[in-house]
């Protein structure tokens, strides 16, 4: 029989000191990492007395040694002669620690590492796992009208998408302590298989589920090796896994499971193909319910629900929070990256502080998932930047879930594409993204989504024209898009949205993009200017000026359909005639830094003043002054007020003149040594004529006028035409593609719209 214990040999030990002096630790310490309760079988490892087998395998991982080079005289390879037999164990506790012992390194080698895409080398788990958090109600099993879905705008489908509305979070460690049948779905990318890998390396260090022995199982592996024998046994399968590792006797993992000691973690069923699902999930069935005191935990993506498990909680991995995001990425950069400690710490630091800037708001959206979270980390990690061009990062993302993401991970797909390329699934979820963008409609119907389908696959060669093949093509290409791919998903019962906004907006800008480069016309740009007020389609317009390979006509287009906002209304007119005036003698580019840092720093400035702003480089002085009118007439009845903004004034005032002015208004305010009621009264009588006095020395040195009154209907305007602005200048600053006539003719007739209504676009 197999010994029992083992202990260090005198070059073991010097090894083992070598590396515990590296870890910093007390044996104390040591003995936390490892699980005991006390350090006493640390110091009996390091003085060369024997300790527990399983113990002495559990320290030389925690201190990253093979324990076979550091034991005195290890034992073989376990043969039949020296195999493990549960008859031999009157102690179950015994036994479980036994075999733990002898499948240690088995399930660090399966399950200790991760093969991060793009990255060459295998990553440890520990370095980059993160805590998931789980749903315990599913979306997607919900009943909700439609009406209550289409209600919702783009921020509040981000919540909806991140399972915000009405669901409450657990730990998923926690889940599983509470559900001892479980079943976690997720999308493509969340988590699902590291959360396994991450249970079995703690359990397999006792740190989890102390008291059971950690079996994980692909199933995929497991549907492909009985698919030659044309039975399914999942406790042989098992069986077979422990043979690998010297356990020959069938009575020890039958001992195991009747006495409810193995964490059996069972990965991927919707991996395995369809004509193999029934007998897979028949098996699991089978073994759940034979050993119920065992503890199961089975994986799979959320589109893949309708592989019912009996008795099986299904719960959901909930999308990264904002704190798990700042943790991944510390993590992901202190364990991929090859720089220094200090960079590493830097650029993970400044990835989160650039995440959150609003201009990264498609990429927050996106992140959410470690898949995602991971590419923007190595696409920020070679650029030090989110990328300018975020098509080509939304391109990359869909790439994988179209395809690479399976591809990477060896999963054979069933076929129900028909031989779709890529190029044809990007075409086809182009034409629903559009159709269903341009009506407004963020979710659909099941039969909405459906018809695009049908209407796709009935414009293709050989395409059936019987009713009932079509009805079954494209109920299979919408289980195959959410299922395989994750693009689409079921929110509520009958109810579908794209997995992500950003993906939608993509999608619809590429069809625009499509149709104008690849057949030349004209009709869909021009559609596209008509929402150009429209807040949910800026990310359209970005998107698809980028794209276009010129896209002068576009945002030429653009500043016509601006400029017609105002060009009926004289008095918008005049008004944005005299903000033209203001802008002589500003450097555009200047004015416009100048405008964005004005508008960000000062929340209360009005639209029509912002307007005005973005012309001017002396912008922070108008701002002042600006401010100053409105002190004064807020505080009315406050000469100390006035007093106190007519000095902050003077501080920034470098013309003379001005200067002079504005002192020799201060120098009328009431006399401060005078009793207060004495002011007070002083100062109601003179504060009209004071005011009007201020008023005119900034109208006469720095053109602001505050005569400007608009409507309602007018202010609306004002605010769009700022905005639609504003998306201009956005585009433009985009590096997309345009010539530099086309530039320089837009920049330098941003607003007045007297000399525009006169100009003859030719082209158009």
């Amino acid at each position: 029989m197999v010994k029992r214990s083992l202990e260090a040999s005198l070059t073991g030990i010097e090894q083992a000191k070598k590396a515990f002096a590296h870890k910093g630790w007390t044996q104390d310490n040591l003995a936390f990492e490892v699980n005991l309760k006390t350090r006493q079988p640390i110091w009996r490892f390091f003085t060369g007395r024997p300790v527990e087998r399983y113990i002495f395998i559990q320290i030389c991982s925690v201190l990253s040694l093979n324990w076979r080079e550091i034991a005195a005289n290890p034992p073989e390879e376990f043969s039949e002669s020296k195999e493990l037999g549960a008859a031999e164990f009157l102690d179950i506790d015994a036994l479980v620690q036994q075999v733990r012992s002898q499948r240690f390194d088995k399930i660090q080698d399966q399950c200790g590492t991760l093969q991060l895409l793009d990255v060459t080398r295998p990553v440890k788990i520990d370095d980059i796992y993160i805590d998931v958090n789980i749903l315990e109600e599913i979306a997607s099993l919900q009943w909700l009208e439609f009406a209550d879905l289409q209600n919702f705008t783009s921020k509040e489908f981000d919540r909806f998408g991140l399972g915000e509305v009405s669901q409450t979070q657990m730990a998923g460690i926690t889940a599983v302590q509470t559900y001892s049948k479980l079943r976690v779905l997720g999308k493509p990318g969340a988590g699902k298989t590291t959360f396994l890998q991450h249970l079995a390396i703690q359990c397999n260090r006792g740190r989890f589920a102390a008291n059971r022995v950690p079996v994980f199982i692909t199933l995929r592996d497991f549907a492909d090796e009985t698919r030659v024998a044309g039975q399914f046994h999942l406790l042989n399968y098992i069986c077979k896994e422990f043979l690998t590792c010297g356990i020959s006797d069938p009575s020890v993992l039958e001992t195991l499971l009747l006495e409810g000691r193995v964490l059996l973690l069972l990965d991927g069923l919707d991996e395995v193909l369809h004509q193999q699902s029934k007998g897979v999930v028949n098996e699991i069935r089978r073994l759940s319910e034979k050993y119920q005191k065992n503890m199961f935990v089975v994986t799979c993506r959320t589109a893949a629900k309708a592989l019912n498990l009996r008795r099986f909680t299904d719960v959901e991995i909930a999308p990264f929070s904002q704190d798990q995001i700042v943790a991944f990425a510390q993590k992901w950069f202190t364990a991929v990256a090859k720089t220094n400690i200090q960079d590493k710490q830097e650029q993970a630091f400044e990835f989160t502080r650039k995440l959150d800037l609003p201009e990264n708001l498609q990429f927050q959206r996106l992140v959410v998932t470690p898949l995602f979270l991971h590419l923007a980390c190595w696409v920020f990690h070679h650029q030090n930047k989110f990328p300018t061009q975020k098509s080509a990062f939304y391109k990359q993302c869909l790439d994988l879930l179209l395809g690479k993401w399976d591809e990477t991970k060896a999963i054979e797909r069933d076929e129900v594409y028909q031989g779709f390329s890529l190029p044809q699934k990007l075409k086809l979820l182009s034409q629903v993204a559009s159709a269903t963008f341009e009506q407004g409609n963020y979710f659909f119907e099941q039969r909405i989504v459906e018809q695009h389908i049908s209407d796709y696959i009935s414009d293709l060669p050989n395409a059936s024209t019987e009713p009932e093949e079509l009805e079954l093509d494209r109920e299979g290409v919408l289980q195959a898009i959410e299922l395989q791919h994750g693009l689409l998903a079921e929110r509520v019962r009958g109810i579908f949205s794209f997995s992500y906004l950003t993906f939608q907006e993509y999608l619809t800008a590429r069809k625009i993009v499509a149709s104008y480069n690849l057949q030349a016309l004209k009709q869909p740009l021009e559609r596209l200017v008509t929402h150009i007020t429209e807040p949910r389609w800026r990310e359209i317009f970005l998107l698809t000026v980028a794209m276009l390979r010129n896209a002068d006509f576009l945002v030429l287009l653009m500043k016509q359909e601006i400029d017609a906002l105002a060009a009926q209304d004289p008095y918008l007119q005049k008004f944005l005639t005299w903000a033209s005036q203001k802008s002589v003698a500003a450097p555009e580019p200047a004015a416009i830094r100048a405008f964005y840092l004005a508008l960000a720093r000062i929340p209360h400035l009005t639209a029509y003043f912002a307007l005005v702003c973005i012309f001017d480089q002396d912008i922070f002085l108008d701002v002042a002054l600006d401010n100053l009118v409105m002190e004064c007439e807020s505080n009315f009845a406050d000469v100390y007020g006035c007093n106190d903004a007519v000095s902050s004034a003077l501080a920034i005032v470098q013309d003379a003149g001005l200067h002079q002015a504005l002192q020799q208004l201060k120098d009328l305010l009431p006399d401060p040594e005078q009793s207060r009621e004495s002011i007070q009264t002083q100062w109601q009588t003179s504060y009209p004529a004071w005011m009007e006095r201020l008023k005119a020395i900034i109208a006469k040195h720095r053109n602001i006028q505050h005569q400007w009154h608009f409507s309602p209907q007018q202010q609306q305007v004002l605010q769009q035409y700022y905005d639609a602005n504003q998306l201009l200048i956005d585009c433009l600053n985009s590096n997309c593609e345009i010539t530099d006539v086309v530039r320089q003719e837009i920049e330098a007739s941003l607003l007045p719209i007297e000399e525009l209504s006169k100009r003859e676009w030719q082209g158009l």
